[in-house]
């Protein structure tokens, strides 16, 4: 047996004094050049871990990541989250499994004043030093709920911006108006101590716009960050992105990265899946101590997935890339090793795939 994300010596021994060996999750089995399945291949959990899974549109990039949060779910220690902007995920909520533990958060929210001041004016592309980017932050700074923040600007409760011009209150009454369409803030929503639950997460993203997503994402793994670095929670997190591309340019992007490149040491694992690794920032490309890569073929994205490839990679990674769905290679910085994996089937149902023709009724 492998374990990718662990030294070879340290792959299979307990630890210590311990009878039990330190936790593994099954990724799949080697496949060998003739196509013939081999050993099975380990995903180390013990440690916290920054990985990545790209490929594009149907190469089961998608269904990678349900591996691995399935397997996350079954695993006593560990709390998987899934964001999930596509609705490919409903399936591991879905109790196909006695072993599976997962909730499906249909409509996720957050409290307002879990974003910082500073963010909202950037929530809106306004500079913080304009009249209605001051106004808006210290409005944000004094009242913890959106509906306390609309109060103050309408004149309803302690006038924080009685000084402020009419063209400004009212600009900043449509940036709140705005955020309290997006229907993602609630002083009940949700806290990292709801999330580090005994079961599993999957927060439906699907349909959701990218201010909102990234008021979504941000105050999530902003939280769960600072919760693991206040104290060591019971169970570690696991934050799992599909369509990572689609965050990264928002608010919600240095909260990510912060993830890729310190979320190791409080003990917060990330994992990003992406159909487009070229428009991903290049340290969280750079930074993932695990890469599983499925079939691409554009060249920007080949030619990112090139330049973070590490140096003991042989050969170009372009000429490694699997060709069939359902395979991808595994590239490990714990061993320095370089695998072609067979992935696992789903003991849950995958909701990924595209719909067909010839699976409607119609007019028949």
């Amino acid at each position: 047996m492998h374990v990718l994300g662990r030294d070879g010596e340290e792959s299979s021994r307990p630890r210590g004094g311990e009878e039990s060996p330190r936790p593994t999750v099954t990724l799949g089995r080697f496949l060998a050049r003739d196509g013939s399945t081999g050993a099975p291949v380990e995903f180390d959990i013990d440690t916290p871990h920054a990985g990545l899974v790209v490929g594009k549109r149907g190469s089961g990039k998608s269904y990678t990541l349900g591996v691995l949060a399935e397997a996350l779910a079954e695993t006593p220690g560990v709390t998987p989250i899934v964001a999930d902007p596509m609705g490919a995920f409903q399936g591991l909520a879905d109790g196909a499994t006695a072993d599976v533990r997962a909730r499906f958060v249909s409509e996720p929210r957050v409290p307002a004043d879990s974003l910082p001041p500073q963010i909202w004016p950037k929530l809106f592309g306004i500079g913080p030093t304009s009249a209605a980017g001051s106004l808006l932050w210290r409005v944000a700074e004094q009242r913890s709920t959106l509906a306390d923040m609309l109060a103050s600007v309408d004149g309803e409760a302690d006038r924080i911006a009685v000084d402020a011009r009419p063209e400004t209150r009212r600009a900043v009454r449509n940036y709140l108006r705005l955020a309290e369409s997006w229907g993602v803030f609630d002083p009940d929503g949700l806290s990292p101590s709801a999330l580090l639950s005994s079961d599993a997460t999957v927060l439906d993203l699907s349909g959701t716009s990218a201010a909102p997503l990234g008021v979504l994402l941000r105050t999530i793994a902003t939280g769960l960050y600072e919760t693991c670095l206040a104290s060591r929670p019971d169970r570690l997190p696991w934050l799992l992105l599909d369509e990572a591309h689609v965050a990264f340019d928002g608010i919600a992007g240095p909260a990510l990265e912060t993830l890729s490149t310190r979320g190791r040491t409080p003990g917060v694992s990330f994992v990003a899946a992406t159909q487009r690794p070229g428009t991903l920032p290049s340290t969280v490309v750079s930074q993932a101590d695990v890469m599983i890569a499925h079939e691409l073929t554009a060249e920007d994205d080949l030619a990112a997935l090139s330049a973070a490839a590490p140096t003991y990679l042989a050969v170009d990674v372009r000429e490694k890339l699997p060709r069939t769905t359902g395979t991808a290679l595994v590239i490990d910085d714990a061993t320095g090793g370089v695998h072609t994996v067979s992935i696992r089937r789903r003991r849950t149902s995958h909701r990924g795939g595209s719909p067909r023709v010839s699976d409607s009724e119609g007019d028949r």
